[in-house]
């Protein structure tokens, strides 16, 4: 028995028992062969307070599938952010695990949270613009919550950021359109007074025209 243990490799755990009745110590510890540098992850959302954050489950309802229906985006974390400057709201969601996005969309005003007819806890809405695949799709959702605790706090706070959409944001609060109005009427004005001082122009030109046909007369 003597003679295999001779001719077995040492493991790391032979080696520091056998450390324990001598006078050596090996400190058992192996170097990573390549050392890969911690890479920060930007989420763009250095601009945005977070509003609202709830662990939910989403759909979208897929109209070209035959038979059309409800498919599952993801499980994660929603979280309803507000931009710091321009009040604007947007949901974002990503996946469990992958964080991959699953839903990337402004909220407004005119959005409406439908309650699902079969589940008190899942609330329906439209979206005309989703990011979510890097390009704009307008999509049907439904999102589910665990609990009506967590259901009602997300329409509370969906109805809250639409009240605010009204008061804070200028895309919403009517000032956007009057810049643009203002805009309009000055650019009316300026060429307006251009096509008065041509016609001006035009006719002092007539009129010198006239006076040196007289004077060669």
């Amino acid at each position: 028995m003597s003679e295999i243990s001779e001719v077995l490799p040492q493991t790391p755990e032979r080696e520091h028992k056998q450390s324990e009745s001598s006078d050596t110590e090996y400190d058992v510890h192996y170097s990573p062969i390549i050392s890969l540098p911690e890479v920060q992850v930007s989420l763009n959302e250095d601009d945005e307070t977070e509003f609202l954050k709830i662990r939910a489950k989403l759909y979208r309802f897929d109209s070209l599938s035959e038979p059309a229906e409800w498919k599952e985006r993801g499980t994660g974390e929603l979280k309803i952010l507000r931009h710091n400057e321009n009040s604007s709201f947007r949901i974002v969601m990503r996946r469990d695990k992958t964080l991959k996005v699953c839903a990337n969309h402004f909220i407004t005003p005119w959005m409406e949270l439908k309650p699902n007819s079969t589940n008190k806890k899942a609330f329906i809405y439209t979206v005309l613009g989703d990011f979510a695949d890097e390009q704009v799709k307008s999509e049907c959702l439904a999102v589910k919550f665990g609990s009506m605790e967590n259901a009602n706090l997300f329409k509370n706070k969906f109805e809250e950021a639409k009240k605010i959409l009204k008061i804070d944001c200028d895309l919403y609060n009517g000032k956007v359109d009057k810049l643009i109005n203002d805009s309009l009427n000055e650019s009316l004005t300026e060429n307006r007074n251009n096509e008065e001082a041509e016609e001006i122009t035009k006719k002092l030109t007539e009129l010198e025209v006239t006076n040196e046909d007289e004077k060669e007369e």
